[in-house]
């Protein structure tokens, strides 16, 4: 059992591994948007906006309800909104560790005898 939901969480972290499937999600955090808005927010050509689309797809990330000729997609599941947002604050995390080592590291050698 528990190897089953290991492979889910692999092919879904699988399905976020690229930045613009990612700036995508976050489109579509705030709110559901067709390929033509994606593509124009992102200033992407659409044929690479319909690809990262089809992986969102085919890993039930994203769904998409036709609306006459255009398709509007959506989170499968709005958790990944909060997912996104847990992302960015471990990012944050890591930026002011980041930040307070190199302070560290500039008063350290502020304060090193010359030779």
């Amino acid at each position: 059992m528990n190897q089953g939901i290991h492979h889910f969480k692999a092919d879904f972290f699988k399905a976020l591994a690229h930045p613009m499937r990612i700036r995508i999600l976050e489109m579509l955090s705030e709110g559901n948007r067709n390929v033509n808005e994606i593509q124009t927010l992102l200033g992407s050509e659409g044929s690479a906006v319909s690809q990262q689309l089809a992986v969102l797809r085919s890993k039930n990330v994203v769904y998409g309800i036709k609306d006459g000729t255009s398709v509007i997609y959506s989170l499968r599941d709005p958790l990944i909104k909060d997912l996104l947002d847990v992302a960015k604050q471990i990012f944050n995390n890591h930026l002011v560790d980041a930040i307070s080592l190199l302070e560290v590291m500039s008063n350290e050698s502020a304060t090193k005898p010359q030779p």
